[in-house]
């Protein structure tokens, strides 16, 4: 039961930094996409609901972490507090923005959404560099936390715009082109994917999780609750893939674009 509950943990987490990382990321370079009012409509759609479903695996894996490791999340919450506050911060401002966006709001929706991204992607970044680091319960010194959260908060743009070549159409595409490459939309994706998907895992790997695991009878009671959550998030993101994949209208010009 015990690796069962460190597998669920580790796929949720990168399933996460996969999927949730690529809407973090398109966030990040939504001032370059969408130039005008039209394209930054067009490229920011691409954020809901997705983000809603993407945000699902976070929300399971911290549903795992406090059912089979509650231990560890209080030594965690507890040392890290300076770097998860604004981690949460950028979460609240990201996704005030979306809804706010999501129900018409204006260009301030917009400053909300890469705000609150890029303060996403760095707080994680900065986490990830406290876990990694020999003292994994308080927060990296700035020499090495400062570093590595703008070295991941790139990741993440870069990641965010591999994923807007093969999600968005028109102009905002031939900008994210730009820095793909005019046909590797899938192959940068699928590069900056696995590098996403490596950094929990390489993180997670200093985690002493074996050495808080939850009583037995704890995981046996849980385990087969959080596991059945598994297909359900599979289920809506196979539906969310369906709808984003249906051909669309441009606002602009009422003509149908070229899927990419």
């Amino acid at each position: 039961m015990e690796l069962v509950a460190v597998v669920l943990l580790a796929g949720c987490f990168a399933a996460y930094f996969v999927l949730g990382g690529a809407d973090i990321g398109l966030g990040m370079a939504l001032p370059y996409l969408g130039r005008d009012r039209a394209e930054r409509r067009q490229a920011g759609g691409a954020l809901w609901p997705a983000s809603v479903v993407h945000e699902g695996w976070l929300l399971l894996a911290v549903a795992v972490l406090a059912a089979c490791f509650p231990a560890l999340v209080g030594e965690v919450s507890g040392g890290l507090w300076a770097v998860l506050v604004p981690l949460l911060a950028g979460w609240l401002v990201r996704n005030t923005g979306l809804c706010w966006r999501a129900a018409g709001g204006g260009p301030v929706c917009d400053a909300l959404v890469v705000a609150g991204s890029c303060l996403l992607a760095c707080g994680w970044g900065w986490t990830l560099a406290s876990v990694v680091d020999e003292e994994s319960v308080r927060p990296a010194p700035p020499v090495t936390g400062a570093p590595t959260a703008a070295g991941v908060a790139l990741l993440f743009l870069a990641h965010g715009v591999s994923s807007a070549a093969l999600r968005l159409t028109g102009a905002p595409l031939r900008r994210a082109r730009l820095l793909t490459g005019q046909q590797a939309g899938a192959p940068s994706f699928a590069l900056t994917s696995a590098v996403m998907a490596a950094l929990p895992l390489l993180a997670g790997h200093r985690l002493p999780l074996w050495e808080n695991v939850a009583h037995g009878s704890v995981q046996r009671l849980l385990l087969p609750l959080l596991i059945c959550a598994v297909p359900l998030l599979l289920a809506a993101q196979a539906r969310l893939r369906r709808r984003s994949g249906a051909p669309t209208h441009c606002e602009p010009c009422g003509e149908r674009p070229k899927q990419p």
